[in-house]
């Protein structure tokens, strides 16, 4: 892949992926229950974003100041 003439980087680690920016890490599993965790590291970041995922796909994201959630809609 190119963007204007260089190339992004892209390396395999021995548990991830290193992808332009962005450093992709497994973390752990539990293989009964069907859950992934993966965690994201980029250099503007001062923490690592946790990714976890399960069996049927729902994906929750935290870092060090807990669990993403949804804005809440604004009911004006």
């Amino acid at each position: 892949m190119q963007r204007n003439g260089s190339e992004i980087h892209f390396a395999d680690t021995q548990y991830g992926f290193e992808y332009g920016a962005a450093k992709i890490t497994r973390a752990c599993s539990d293989k009964k229950a069907g859950w992934v965790m993966l965690v994201l590291e980029t250099p503007k970041r001062n923490s690592e974003l946790q990714i976890y995922v399960t069996k049927t796909g729902k994906v929750r994201i935290s870092d060090n100041n807990g669990e993403w959630t949804r804005p809440t809609k604004y009911k004006g």
